[in-house]
C-alpha cells in the first residue's frame, strides 16, 4: 500500500488461482448466501449477502467482470490491506491489471467494473469499512512485476508472467517492453494441475487431491507413495517442457536473451525444468505484480498531478 497525497493506493492482482496484494495472498474462492455460515474465518458482508472468501475455485474466464466475485473479492483485498494498518476508513485508489494481450481490450471495462460504486460499507472479519473508491489504474500483468527494475535488462530480455490460468510472454530491448512482441496464451498452472489428476486416474485409478499437487508443485516433493510422486513430477517435467517449447516458438534464445520468470508458476521451472541459473531469473515473490501495480499507479499520479 502506497500514499499519494490523501489518498492510499493498493496495489491487487486478481489471479486464477489466488488474489495478491502487496502483503498478502488469499485463495480466489467466494461463496455466497443468504445466511451466515458457521465455519467461517474469512467472512465479508456486504448487500445484505454473506461472502465466505477463500472457499472453492473460481473457474477460469477470460472477463474478469461478467460477476460479482473478482469485486468482493476485491473488497476483501482492500480490507486485508487496511487491516494492517488499521484503518477502517479510507479514499481508495486501486492499482489493478490484466493480462498482456487483453489490456487493449478490456482495460476499460474492467476500470468500470471496479469503480461501480464511490463509497462502499462493508463487514470483513467483523470489522466495519468505510470505502471511497476514487479511482483506477490497469497495468499489465507480467510487466508490472518488473517495471521498477528495467535499469537491469539490458540487451534483449525475454519476460514469462505464469499465472495460474495463463502465461504472459513479452520481449524487452534495450530496458523498453516491445509492444509487437507479447503474447497471452492459457497455459498456467492450472492446467498442470488438470494433466496431473488425469495421469494419476489413468495410470494409478487414483485422485490425488489438489492441496497435494500444490505441495508438490512448489516444493518438488510431497510426503506421498513414492510411485504416485513420481508419476505427477514426471507429468510436471513434461508439462514445463512445453511452456519452453512456447517460449522458443516466440523466439526466445538462451544464448542470446536472459529469461526472467514472474507468477506463482515460477515453481514449476525452478524445480522441473533444466536450465542455466545464470541465464534464468525466477521471481520468488508472489506479489510481486501487485507491487508493481502500485508502483505504476503512483508514477503515473505523479505525472498527472494526482488526478485520475
Amino acid at each position: 500500500m502506497k500514499k499519494f497525497e490523501n489518498k492510499l493506493i493498493i496495489g491487487i492482482d486478481h489471479g486464477y488461482g489466488n488474489m495478491k496484494t502487496a502483503n498478502c495472498c488469499f485463495p480466489t474462492g467466494v461463496m455466497v448466501s443468504d445466511t451466515e455460515p458457521i465455519f467461517v474465518s474469512d467472512l465479508l458482508q456486504w448487500n445484505n449477502k454473506y461472502y465466505s472468501i477463500g472457499v472453492g475455485h473460481k473457474k477460469f474466464t477470460a472477463d474478469k467482470f461478467d460477476d460479482e466475485d473478482y469485486y468482493v473479492l476485491t473488497l476483501a483485498a482492500i480490507a486485508r490491506e487496511l487491516r494492517r494498518e488499521n484503518i477502517t476508513s479510507a479514499d481508495v485508489h486501486i492499482a489493478a491489471g490484466l493480462p498482456l494481450t487483453w489490456v487493449s481490450e478490456q482495460k476499460a471495462e474492467f476500470k468500470k467494473y471496479l469503480l461501480q460504486n464511490k463509497k462502499v460499507t462493508f463487514v470483513f472479519r467483523n470489522v466495519e469499512y468505510n470505502i471511497r473508491i476514487v479511482g483506477a489504474d490497469i497495468f499489465p500483468q507480467g510487466f508490472a512485476a518488473v517495471a521498477d527494475k528495467l535499469n537491469q535488462f539490458g540487451g534483449v530480455s525475454m519476460l514469462c508472467d505464469i499465472g495460474n490460468g495463463t502465461m504472459n510472454l513479452l520481449r524487452i530491448t534495450n530496458k523498453k517492453p516491445d509492444a509487437q512482441n507479447m503474447f497471452t496464451e492459457k497455459y498456467g498452472t492450472h492446467q498442470c494441475s488438470l494433466l496431473i489428476r488425469e495421469q494419476m486416474m489413468k495410470v494409478h485409478h487414483a485422485t490425488l487431491d489438489d492441496n497435494s499437487i500444490t505441495e508438490i508443485l512448489k516444493k518438488g516433493t510431497a510426503d506421498i507413495d513414492s510411485d504416485y510422486l513420481k508419476t505427477v513430477t514426471d507429468t510436471a517435467r513434461q508439462y514445463t517442457a512445453g511452456i519452453f517449447r512456447r517460449l522458443r516458438e516466440r523466439e526466445y534464445d538462451p544464448k542470446l536473451m536472459k529469461l526472467y520468470v514472474v507468477g506463482g508458476g515460477g515453481c514449476l521451472i525452478r524445480n522441473f525444468a533444466d536450465y542455466d541459473k545464470t541465464r534464468v531469473y525466477i521471481e520468488s515473490d508472489i506479489c510481486a505484480t501487485a507491487k508493481g501495480y502500485e508502483y505504476m499507479a503512483y508514477v503515473s499520479l505523479g505525472r498527472n498531478g494526482g488526478a485520475k
